[in-house]
């Protein structure tokens, strides 16, 4: 009996697939929170009334500053926050409008 040819796509309708530049912010978005120290830094400036300063990261998570650093830089590229100096350091807050991709993914951390 020879083997029927399995039709493409007849199992079952699929949606059609996002916009190419809309999976990758949506991707950009999930990498950045990839990490538990990132969602930790977003929850946290989330909750900040102020801009957090890299100095007090370093110290809530026993961090090196560098290693503070990186995480926030991926933070930044993923458009999740915004940053400035003053003097030496570097304060951080939640990016004011937050892009589209990241409103929902930012709603769901307390």
């Amino acid at each position: 009996m020879p083997i029927p040819i399995r039709v493409r796509g007849c199992s079952s309708p699929v949606a059609a697939p996002l916009d190419s530049q809309r999976a990758d912010a949506l991707s950009d978005v999930y990498k950045a929170l990839a990490d538990p120290t990132r969602v930790q830094m977003v929850h946290m400036l989330k909750a900040a009334t102020a801009p957090v300063c890299v100095c007090d990261f370093t110290a809530a998570f026993e961090l090196s500053q560098p290693t503070v650093s990186h995480h926030l830089r991926k933070l930044r590229r993923a458009g999740l926050i915004s940053s400035f100096k003053k003097g030496i350091w570097t304060f951080h807050s939640l990016a004011d409008p937050l892009p589209e991709p990241a409103r929902a993914v930012v709603e769901l951390i307390p």
